[in-house]
């Protein structure tokens, strides 16, 4: 039975039925959650957040369990931009913190490692904080999740052109914050 409770559930999410919210928001759950997990552990620094932006974006659809479309392209498109928003208003929290950290506001976390991989793996994330939301979670997507450029599209809402115009600009981005002449 538990090979079927998986095909029983997806059904339910996709009807549109707001006779019992609950159940929508646990189908949700179970038809994206591994989906929006990869895409947030990508998006986020510390290994722990991922499962909190993903819990946030499930709240935020059990708050108002309504307002997500029906269909499963159309669900998921929704909980990822609910996804993205909830990774922007976490990067604006953390820019507040640095900028405090900056100030003299807050003392600064201990000795950075100066390992070549952390280093390296420190300039990526510094190059990504620097990037637009859009182009972090486009750049995000297609280079590390491989999500083709149509479907980045559909996910966030915008023509298959957009994303190649914030995808090319993301690279240059990042190449020139990384000191890589292009």
């Amino acid at each position: 039975m538990a090979t079927d409770a998986h095909a029983v559930v997806v059904p339910a999410a996709m009807d549109g039925s707001d006779d019992d919210p609950e159940a929508r928001v646990a189908a949700l759950f179970d038809a994206h959650y591994k989906r929006l997990f990869r895409l947030a552990r990508r998006l986020v620094r510390d290994p722990d957040d991922p499962a909190d932006v993903v819990q946030e974006t499930f709240l935020r659809a059990a708050r108002a369990p309504h307002r997500v479309p029906p269909g499963a392209a159309s669900e998921e498109a929704w909980l990822v931009r609910v996804l993205i928003n909830v990774c922007k208003d976490s990067w604006r929290h953390a820019a507040v913190r640095v900028k405090a950290v900056a100030a003299g506001h807050v003392r600064a976390a201990g000795a950075f490692n100066p390992e070549p991989a952390l280093l390296a793996r420190s300039m990526v994330w510094q190059a990504l904080d620097r990037l637009p939301p859009r182009r972090r979670a486009v750049l995000v997507l297609y280079e590390l999740e491989g999500t083709p450029i149509p479907e980045i599209a559909r996910l966030i809402g915008v023509t298959p052109v957009t994303v190649r115009w914030h995808l090319m600009r993301a690279r240059r981005e990042m190449a020139s914050a990384l000191g890589e002449e292009r």
